[in-house]
């Protein structure tokens, strides 16, 4: 049985051969597989992670380096707070990948809007990347950013290199002393984005309320709906649509998700997850 048959079953041992502090609970591994490694992850795609004796949580790629794996994981619970403790060289395991894809290809010839907030800019890191790999495909791309607090963005150094390609505007709820940027919500950069609605693609993650709010701003401007991308999240398990825990509606969200459009997700954002 070879590697990407038993992927989605069993973890695979990855090796830590990179850790960053993001910010005072966010770390980002670089994760390398000794051997047969898991198929390709698209991005938008997650990996289920184990931390050996603990146990597993879903965990969105945020990047990719030839055969190494890239997740940026914030410390919220026993798991998570296990993985952020990883150092060089210990071993997590690994599943998948599973999910969904953004379809980066599909926005060719459109301006594009990423708009993330907190750790939601994790996933859409690969969607960036993609349009920087092929930026003649794409037209106008605006990249919005909002977080809590200046402390708590991401990718500081990524955004510096994006921003000489694209535009790249960030926003925080709280300023902090030495904070010059703008202070508010992510939906108030929208307007100054640059983007012509009418040919636009957007792709969305963050806090629920914050996709609601934003998705429902981007359709008023005149982004059609069939063209706003977010990403759900529920309580997944298995990570292939066995356990049923991750069921929104009519939906699986490790199997039909975690990537849908607007018009599916409209009506199920307002489902509280139990």
């Amino acid at each position: 049985m070879t590697a990407a048959t038993i992927s989605g079953v069993i973890p695979l041992p990855y090796r830590v051969a990179g850790r960053r502090e993001d910010t005072a609970d966010t770390v980002t591994l670089e994760l390398d597989r000794d051997g047969e490694g898991l198929p390709e992850f698209g991005p938008g795609q997650f990996a289920m992670l184990t931390a050996y004796g603990i146990g597993e949580v879903p965990i969105s790629v945020s990047g990719s380096r030839g055969t190494r794996l890239i997740h940026t994981i914030r410390a919220v619970g026993a798991v998570t707070r296990a993985l952020c403790a990883t150092r060089s060289g210990d071993v997590i395991g690994v599943r998948g990948p599973f999910g969904t894809r953004w379809d980066v290809g599909a926005a060719a010839g459109h301006d594009v809007l990423v708009v993330a907030g907190g750790i939601g800019l994790a996933p859409l890191r690969p969607v960036v990347e993609c349009l920087l790999a092929d930026r003649r495909a794409y037209g106008h791309v605006a990249v919005l950013i909002g977080a809590r607090r200046p402390g708590e963005l991401l990718y500081p150094g990524d955004l510096r290199r994006w921003a000489a390609h694209v535009r790249v505007d960030v926003i925080v709820d709280r300023a902090e002393p030495g904070w010059r940027g703008r202070v508010g919500l992510v939906t108030g950069l929208i307007p100054a984005a640059g983007v012509d609605a009418g040919r636009a693609v957007a792709y969305v993650c963050g806090p629920e309320v914050m996709m609601r709010a934003t998705a429902r701003a981007l359709v008023d401007r005149g982004v059609q709906a069939e063209r706003v991308w977010l990403s759900l999240e529920r309580a997944m398990r298995c990570g292939a649509g066995w356990c049923g825990h991750c069921q929104l509606g009519p939906l699986l969200i490790c199997r039909d998700g975690p990537v849908v459009g607007y018009p599916v997700a409209e009506p199920l954002l307002t489902v509280r997850e139990l």
